[in-house]
């Protein structure tokens, strides 16, 4: 095995991620920097398979940079995190850093990339990868250290490079692995797998087992370093399911291809369908020869070809294993499916122990088994087996982060480009998955197209996904309205609709019936429900009903702020973050309405609230006309606005206010005097009310609304 190989020749162990808070901080510092060195050297010992200098510079495939990018890239990772940080005053190699900076993700299959780059030469590479290492070494031996390690840490930093150079160590391996295979070579240290059953036949058949169903609590609680997006928690209830003991063997998939599966469109998806259009694929893609000619066929290992180990995992991507289910829920009548996070957890949870603490590994992981996959019975994990590693799972979820997350700023781009509905997530991690990658709260995500040493299992199971395509709100308005009433408090100004509420509260005989018109997002509907029986919030944009409905059904509402330039801050918001209970929501309902074109109502209102609305309506006059034989005898109609007319939105015959008649100034509160005499009372005299809508982290409009009480006679 691995391990054992490893120490026999004199490479690093494969190395445990460190525990955050044990030990003196002095400890710390020594297990940060071995595991930095032993990482390092482990990555660089990766490269020692490629046998040809063409197999650095010519792309393995069409949608990812060559080798050599990611060779420097890690390295270049660590100068420009430590830069962000603050922590090292200068650049290494400006030139170097910039170009092998970013274009890591893959790219979707149909957009090929055919922009040429002059790339520098593996030996310049390899002394500028010297250079980053002892200015790392230097800022390990020199950082302010204490304990337990959090975000704010140097130590995290520092952590971040590490566990991000094995990410690549896996993904690297996948690109060696799609290499033409004369230019790659065995390496005695990355040894393959020996036990295969070559004869289909001899291939243990595949059973399904009972799963009880359980509430599955999801999210990071370890204490070892995380990526932002394990952060927070999601509570789920998983009904009873059942879920296959092994991985999907390669014998198991061949029943798929055997029987036309690539080449029947009933078993993909509209994505599947142009993928496999795109590539003509007829069977996985580490299967060599024809599938016309099983007994012919080999298995592309990392740096060699092998007879078809028929027993080892069948190595596919999203969609063909989705495709497999859908064949196989037919053959079965039954619900057949890939499993979601929650139902692999409730199976990972009946794995005992966690990476590190692990003093013997459970599975093919963390190294400590093989440089390849190996038998899908070879390892039990109590009543399954491969539950860990292997190869990945493929799972139905698409990722997005948990309710409370938040994106680290010094990589603010890791998590939320992939919360797009087209990266599902893959759990267990496979034979080279260590650290961070080996741990039960991984999360990691790839588009469904994607390649890596990644299977499946399949479950019999009730669960639906619901795909949502990029969950975070990026419509100006609607985002700046979420952080207007759900979003921190700025200059010490209360918020806006708290402020209302608590006015309304007090001025109100009758705390029966209102309306909040104009409510937006919905805060000052909610905040109405603390004190009154029932709240109608009604606005003209069915997006805002939309955005305050799904905030009533106990929804996080995720939305991106801009802070400057192309930057951005990633933001939440929910009932719960402000103290709004669950139990309040009965109370309100949310209409879409047109304040200017009321219905008549059947039930009349103890309350009408219209904030920020008269100078936003095309005609305000017909709106108070109209909603005054809304409010019963000794209601109270409350209006709050800053009074900017303007003629994008209210025509300027049809301003209450900021205008002269016959030479004179008219305000609004004269105007509304004037047209509000005949059936109300005014309460008290205008009150300013102030509030802070945030623009960008340093663009705010403070704006004093004019607050006047009419009670109806």
């Amino acid at each position: 095995m691995l391990s054992k190989q490893n120490k026999a020749i004199g490479l690093p162990e494969p190395t445990q991620t460190i525990l955050l808070s044990t030990g003196t901080a002095e400890e710390k510092r020594q297990e940060i920097r071995e595991y930095f060195l032993r990482t390092w050297e482990l990555y660089e010992s990766l490269f020692d398979c490629l046998a040809d200098e063409r197999a650095y510079f010519s792309k393995a495939i069409s949608l990812r940079h060559p080798l050599i990018f990611y060779f420097g890239h890690t390295a270049t990772f660590y100068i420009n995190k430590l830069m962000a940080a603050g922590l090292i005053p200068q650049r290494i190699d400006s030139h170097i850093e910039a170009m092998l900076a970013i274009g890591v993700d893959e790219m979707s299959w149909d957009d090929l990339d055919d922009q040429n780059y002059n790339w520098p030469s593996v030996a310049n590479l390899r002394q500028y990868r010297d250079k980053v290492r002892e200015e790392v070494l230097g800022i390990i031996d020199t950082m302010a250290l204490s304990l337990p390690i959090g975000w704010d840490s140097p130590a995290w930093v520092i952590l971040m490079g590490i566990e991000h150079e094995r990410i690549h160590l896996e993904t690297s391996s996948v690109l060696i692995r799609q290499l033409p295979v004369q230019w790659v070579k065995p390496q005695p240290h990355w040894p393959v797998c020996e036990i295969a059953r070559h004869d289909r036949n001899t291939v243990p058949v595949n059973t399904m087992l009972a799963v009880k169903g359980d509430i599955v609590t999801l999210g990071k609680r370890d204490d070892t370093y995380g990526w932002d997006n394990e952060y927070g928690t999601s509570e789920q209830k998983i009904q009873a399911f059942r879920a296959s003991r092994m991985l999907v063997s390669n014998a198991e998939f061949y029943t798929f291809v055997q029987a036309g599966g690539y080449g029947d469109a009933q078993w993909w998806d509209e994505e599947g369908a142009g993928w496999r259009n795109f590539t003509r694929a007829e069977m996985p893609t580490f299967w060599v020869g024809s599938p016309l000619e099983p007994e012919q066929l080999k298995l592309r290992l990392m740096t060699e070809e092998v007879p078809m180990p028929w027993d080892w995992p069948a190595e596919v991507n999203q969609l063909e294993a989705a495709a497999f289910c859908r064949w196989k829920a037919v053959q079965t009548g039954e619900s057949v499916q890939l499993p979601s996070e929650a139902e692999w957890m409730i199976l990972r949870n009946q794995v005992e122990g966690d990476q590190p603490g692990w003093k013997t590994a459970p599975g093919n992981i963390n190294l400590a088994g093989w440089a390849s996959s190996c038998p899908v019975d070879h390892f039990a994990q109590g009543d399954f087996y491969d539950v860990v590693g292997n190869v990945w799972q493929w799972s139905s979820t698409p990722i997005s982060g948990f309710d409370g997350f938040r994106v680290h700023p010094l990589y603010d781009d890791f998590s939320t480009p992939t919360f797009d509905g087209k990266h599902s997530m893959i759990k267990g991690g496979s034979w080279i998955s260590t650290g961070n990658e080996a741990l039960k709260s991984s999360r990691y995500a790839f588009r469904r197209h994607f390649f890596q040493h990644a299977g499946f299992r399949y479950v019999i199971s009730s669960h639906q996904e619901v795909v949502k395509v990029n969950p975070y709100e990026t419509d100006g308005l609607v985002a700046q309205y979420l952080d207007f009433q759900y979003g921190p408090r700025h200059f010490d100004v209360m918020n806006y609709a708290e402020q209302l509420a608590d006015i309304a509260v007090k001025n109100t005989v009758n705390h029966g019936r209102a309306l909040d018109i104009g409510c937006a997002t919905g805060r000052a509907s909610f905040e109405l429900a603390r004190y009154f029986d029932s709240v109608v919030g009604m606005d003209y944009s069915a997006r805002f009903i939309d955005v305050a409905l799904s905030l009533a059904r106990g929804e996080t509402r995720r939305y991106v702020m801009p802070e400057e330039g192309e930057l951005v801050e990633y933001c939440q918001a929910s009932l719960a973050d402000v103290n709004l209970s669950a139990e309040l929501t009965q109370r309100v309902t949310f209409v879409q309405g047109d304040a200017c074109n009321l219905k008549p109502q059947t039930e009349l209102y103890d309350l009408v609230l219209a904030a920020n609305l008269l100078d936003r309506l095309r005609e305000p006059a017909r709106f108070l006309t109209g909603i005054t034989p809304m409010i019963r005898s000794g209601g109270l109609l409350m209006l709050s606005s800053p009074y900017t007319w303007l003629e994008e939105f209210t025509p300027k015959e049809h301003w209450l206010g900021g205008f002269r008649e016959n030479g004179e100034a008219v305000t609004t509160h004269q105007a509304l005097k004037r047209l509000l005499a005949s059936e109300f009372e005014e309460v008290r005299t205008p009150t300013d009310v102030p509030f802070v809508i945030r623009e960008t982290a340093r663009k705010f409009q403070h704006t004093v609304a004019e607050l006047t009480l009419w009670r109806k006679r």
